[in-house]
Formats: C-alpha cells, sequence, structure tokens
C-alpha cells in the first residue's frame, strides 16, 4: 500500500519534474501534452514549415535539458515550458538576421566567410548536438519521433499512418527518447565529426 501511495504521489508531480528524475515515459507525456503549443508559438516566429520543425525539435531538447530548473512555486508548468520556447524561438530569429547580414557583407568581399562556415560558427554547441543526435537515430526512430514530436500524433495514430505494429512504435519512441535523455543528461555525448559512444 505505501509503495502505491508513493507511486501515485510520483506519478501527481509536474512532468518536468518527473523528466528531471529520470522518468522515461514522462518525456513521452511531456510531447503528447505540449505539442500543439510548442508549434503554435513556433508557427508564429518561424518563416517556413521546416524551419518551424527544426525548431520545434530544439525547443522540446531545450525543455528536457532544463526541467531541473522548474519550480512550480514560481511559474506553472506551461508558462515555464512556453519562456523557454520563446527564448530560443527569438535566438533562432536572432540568429538568422546575423546570418543574413553576414552573406550580405561577404556578397561583396572576395575571400570573405562563405555563408555555410558562417552559419556552422553561428550554431551553438546545445543545438549542433541536439541535430547530431536526431540524424544519429535510425531511420525509423527518427521518422516515429517526427511524427510525434511535430506533428504531435499517439503511438496508436502512428501505427496506422505508417503501417507499423504498436509495439513497434513504442519500441523506436522508446530507443529513440532513450538516446535522447542519454545526449541530454551526458552519458554519451557526441563530440563534432565523430561517433556515439553507448
Amino acid at each position: 500500500m505505501a509503495a502505491t501511495r508513493e507511486q501515485s504521489e510520483f506519478l501527481d508531480q509536474p512532468l518536468l519534474q518527473r523528466i528531471a528524475s529520470g522518468d522515461k515515459a514522462a518525456v513521452q507525456q511531456c510531447i503528447e501534452r505540449y505539442t500543439g503549443l510548442v508549434w503554435s508559438l513556433t508557427r508564429r516566429m518561424s518563416l517556413n514549415t521546416a524551419d518551424a520543425e527544426d525548431a520545434v525539435q530544439e525547443i522540446f531538447v531545450e525543455i528536457w535539458r532544463n526541467a531541473y530548473r522548474f519550480d512550480p512555486a514560481v511559474a506553472s508548468e506551461t508558462t515555464f515550458i512556453a519562456m523557454i520556447a520563446r527564448r530560443r524561438l527569438i535566438d533562432r530569429k536572432r540568429r538568422a538576421a546575423r546570418q543574413k547580414d553576414r552573406a550580405a557583407l561577404d556578397e561583396g568581399s572576395a575571400g570573405g566567410v562563405t555563408p555555410t562556415q558562417s552559419v556552422a560558427s553561428e550554431l551553438g554547441e546545445e543545438a549542433a548536438n541536439a541535430a547530431r543526435v536526431l540524424q544519429e537515430l535510425s531511420s525509423e526512430q527518427q521518422r516515429v519521433l517526427r511524427l510525434s514530436l511535430i506533428q504531435g500524433l499517439s503511438h496508436e495514430k502512428i501505427a496506422t499512418a505508417t503501417g507499423m505494429p504498436l509495439g513497434t512504435v513504442k519500441t523506436h519512441a522508446r530507443r529513440g527518447l532513450l538516446r535522447i535523455r542519454q545526449m541530454l543528461t551526458g552519458g554519451a555525448r557526441t563530440p563534432a565529426g565523430g561517433e556515439a559512444r553507448s
């Protein structure tokens, strides 16, 4: 009975506190609960669908990295997540503006920094790591997580949309999220240009 009560109290905690304590199920619940909010904020500030999709992924990675900072006495979970999303989107907008200005300068200067080099130099370590870890996942894991993260589909709807068995969808989602979680906790940080070690 005590164990059941303790388990119930744990599940009653805010999702971010559960994520910070290592609860893997809370990560998927966070995606399902807040994808609509994050997607809405992203679409308002992003230039195109591809940019918005990248931003959504970065935002959720940022949310998970900062889950331990959440304090329900200071702000609600929704407010905390919205603040992180807005901060990341503003950073992306400023970075895009700097890249545009630098690209314009490069057009008139021989031997200057190329736009590609400019983009690479502007990417922060966190964004680069997030992009790398997502690219390292298997194609099936990427597909499942994109449908879940970006389109907010449940496991059942992903199974229907892809034709995969429900158990396979859950396995891909779980393994992909575990891999991302390893990166977030520093357990398997991917070195630049190298492979991650499990």
